[in-house]
């Protein structure tokens, strides 16, 4: 009985090197990208900066809604501050008392009725 011929090849050395030139290629480019990307390690130090500003900008917002929601329940009719409804009637009809210094500052218009 005859044997069975086998043909058997000699890897290339070109051959031998295409899986890790290829592992290696899309190692370097996800690398690439996680480190100068937009959301990688350069862009998060942006982005932190970024939460910190608004994070302040927040806080100085929210003092500032305290106290508006603290003047505007000084108006309301259940706790009418006079003061405060003083200040109101005479920044909105213009008026003053007669006793009052009025002191008028250089380049601010005012209406005179």
């Amino acid at each position: 009985m005859p044997r069975a011929a086998t043909r058997q090849r000699k890897q290339s050395f070109i051959r031998r090197l295409i899986t890790p030139a290829i592992a290696i290629a899309a190692l370097g480019y996800f690398g690439f990208h996680a480190m100068s990307g937009e959301l990688g390690v350069v862009g998060r130090a942006m982005i932190e900066r970024q939460v910190s500003e608004l994070e302040a900008e927040l806080a100085e917002l929210s003092a500032e809604r305290q106290e508006l929601v603290a003047r505007v329940s000084l108006l309301r009719p259940e706790s009418l501050d006079p003061d405060m409804l003083d200040e109101r009637a005479r920044l909105n009809l213009n008026l003053v008392h007669e006793t009052e210094l009025v002191v008028l500052r250089p380049g601010h218009r005012y209406d005179m009725n």
